[in-house]
């Protein structure tokens, strides 16, 4: 079944603030999902909100980070962020952060689409150096790995899982020159 390209679409703080009930079932529903980004279940849809506006408008606002979402079929099917809040020594260099795909809307390239963005954005902020952590064995790392990032290396025992609180995962390493 061919799917359409996603709307791609760069967020000021206001509109990021006002999609943030939006934004938070998408974190839901990938942490449901078995996305491993920062949350252990069960949690709340007011701890995922405060997320987003604690977390994530602020650093837009300030000039610090960019998030995209993916719209599909009327949803907000993905959504990446780009962190270049980087220390006096390093800037060349940018963060992906929690590219999150809804399970709904999974294989169909919007993780692609929207790592695209996020090294073209990089790009044009002189940034040559582009860095991520994804859980280790997820199936992000591949996708990663077929984009051209290369593994640096593990560290094990790193986060909680976010099923299993008990269980430790390891978290990979991963970078790519632009």
């Amino acid at each position: 079944m061919s799917h359409p390209n996603p709307e791609l679409i760069l967020l000021s703080a206001h509109a990021a603030d006002a999609l943030v009930p939006e934004l938070a079932e998408l974190l839901r529903a990938c942490v449901q999902g078995g996305a491993s980004v920062s949350f252990v279940l069960p949690y709340s849809s007011e701890e995922a909100q405060a997320f987003w506006r604690a977390k994530v408008v602020p650093a837009i606002a300030g000039g610090k980070s960019a998030l995209w979402v993916a719209r599909q079929e009327g949803r907000i099917a993905g959504s990446v962020q780009l962190d270049w809040d980087t220390p006096p020594n390093q800037p060349h260099r940018a963060e992906v952060r929690k590219l999150l795909v809804h399970p709904d809307f999974r294989r169909r390239g919007i993780a692609r689409a929207l790592l695209a963005e996020t090294e073209a954005m990089a790009v044009r902020l002189g940034r040559s150096l582009i860095t991520l952590d994804t859980r280790t064995g997820d199936s992000a790392e591949p996708l990663y790995a077929s984009q051209g990032y290369q593994t640096v290396g593990v560290i094990p025992g790193f986060s909680r899982d976010p099923h299993d609180a008990a269980k430790l995962d390891g978290t990979t390493i991963m970078y790519k020159q632009l």
